[in-house]
């Protein structure tokens, strides 16, 4: 199989990050460091190290976290703040969070070591359904909502919410469900600075068919096997290939002599 893709089956993170250790000089295959993309290699017969330390195929493990406001969803970072993969025990296996929800923002985040299946959920190709309650300050008026549904152009391209709910107001707030299908870098509160509705509170409610619940900030649990099936099936369903309906039996001309022996 090919490096990288052990790399993520291990639970070092989607492929994009394992080709970025591999070309980094990061892993080692019977203590040789490979730096070339597309590697083979046999997990049975090769040992493979990272960082010194050998890799495993790890039992595929998932969980539906709520992220803490102040946690981050990268690997490292170089001001020391704290990540998500923090709360789970230490001595468990190597998680991942699937995506990102920026520093300030709380909720769902799915993590896990399958790095396969945590590529495919992250990647926009696949477009899963993600919903958010969002506390905005004022009472957005509905014509205003829609500018979000109709989309908004930025640097990055096109954000657009797939639909806006007002769920609530609370004093001179409202509460928003909003939800999209691509979730790029802080872009709801983007597109509500954009409309004059500063964001007070961001919260994931939903990825996909998996819900937040009753979970509490910094809680966890693991995913039902319905969840993780119904997750792998909508990746199949969006990778599949769209077949084009085939055309009916072709209809012989024939040329009628008919007119012509009436004229006669």
């Amino acid at each position: 199989m090919r490096l990288q893709r052990f790399l993520a089956a291990a639970g070092l993170g989607s492929r994009r990050h394992c080709e970025e250790y591999i070309s980094a000089g990061r892993v080692t295959i019977d203590g040789e460091i490979v730096t070339e993309l597309g590697t083979q290699v046999d997990p049975g017969q090769q040992a493979v190290a990272f960082d010194g330390e050998r890799l495993r195929l790890e039992h595929k493990q998932y969980f539906a976290l709520n992220k803490p406001v102040g946690f981050l969803c990268t690997h490292s970072d170089p001001r020391g703040r704290r990540n998500v993969t923090e709360l789970f025990p230490a001595k468990g296996a190597r998680l991942f969070a699937v995506g990102r929800l920026d520093e300030m923002s709380e909720g769902l985040l799915i993590v896990t070591n399958d790095g396969d299946l945590g590529n495919k959920l992250a990647h926009p190709r696949y477009r899963i359904d993600r919903t958010y309650l969002v506390q905005v300050a004022g009472h957005p008026e509905r014509s205003v909502l829609q500018e979000l549904e109709r989309g908004m152009y930025f640097p990055e391209g096109k954000f657009q919410a797939q639909s806006v709910r007002p769920v609530k107001k609370q004093g001179k707030s409202t509460f928003l469900e909003i939800r999209l299908r691509e979730g790029r870098n802080r872009e709801i509160r983007r597109m509500l600075a954009r409309i004059g509705h500063k964001v007070m509170k961001l919260q994931r409610v939903g990825f996909g068919p998996v819900r937040l619940g009753k979970l509490q900030p910094g809680e966890y649990r693991e995913l039902r096997p319905a969840e993780v099936n119904a997750l792998r099936e909508l990746v199949q369903k969006t990778s599949a290939p769209r077949t084009k309906p085939s055309p009916g039996p072709r209809r012989r001309k024939v040329k009628s002599t008919n007119r012509r022996q009436n004229a006669k």
